[in-house]
């Protein structure tokens, strides 16, 4: 497949600093993370799936993490995303969406979710080359000892996802 033609960038402010997105022209997350540097997120992007050009516009997603910012993380997994690696990526990127928001689980438990219990590194290097952060939540996997682990925007960005998303979680001794 060849180069995308055209891709939309929209940057907002959040509580966490900027957020950068950019889409295709099927308004599907090509990638996203906490910065103002579009040329920086466009990078995580596959380079045969790369926008030729970038245009500045408001993108439906741009919604969903208003949503998200607000307390309602329920849009975000409704946002399209367009990825591109491997058939284990691709599960791997799938199975992310599907983790609950204020429920994280340890690399060790990802890798037994997606039915290799020994490939604990090749499930850390999936969220590691994760492109739509947020819209795919790799922030929800934790080191094996609670630890947050890396995370390409920044730790405290990570620990500030996870701590909003707790919030969220009925008390359970209430």
């Amino acid at each position: 497949m060849t180069t995308t033609s055209i891709g939309f960038v929209q940057t907002l402010e959040t509580p966490d600093g900027a957020f950068t997105l950019i889409t295709n022209e099927r308004e599907q997350v090509l990638a996203s993370g906490w910065t103002a540097d579009s040329q920086e997120i466009g990078q995580r992007i596959h380079p045969s799936h790369r926008p030729a050009q970038l245009e500045s516009r408001e993108t439906d997603a741009a919604a969903a993490v208003t949503s998200y910012y607000a307390g309602d993380p329920d849009p975000i997994m409704q946002v399209p995303v367009a990825q591109w690696g491997t058939e284990f990526q691709q599960q791997g990127w799938l199975a992310l969406r599907n983790i609950m928001p204020g429920e994280p689980l340890s690399y060790t438990d990802f890798a037994v979710l997606l039915g290799r219990p020994t490939a604990v590194r090749a499930v850390a290097s999936i969220c590691a080359r994760n492109a739509a952060a947020l819209f795919v939540p790799c922030h929800r996997v934790l080191r094996n000892d609670g630890g947050v682990g890396g995370f390409a925007w920044g730790t405290s960005v990570k620990h500030a996802l996870l701590n909003r998303e707790a919030a969220l979680l009925p008390s359970k001794f209430g």
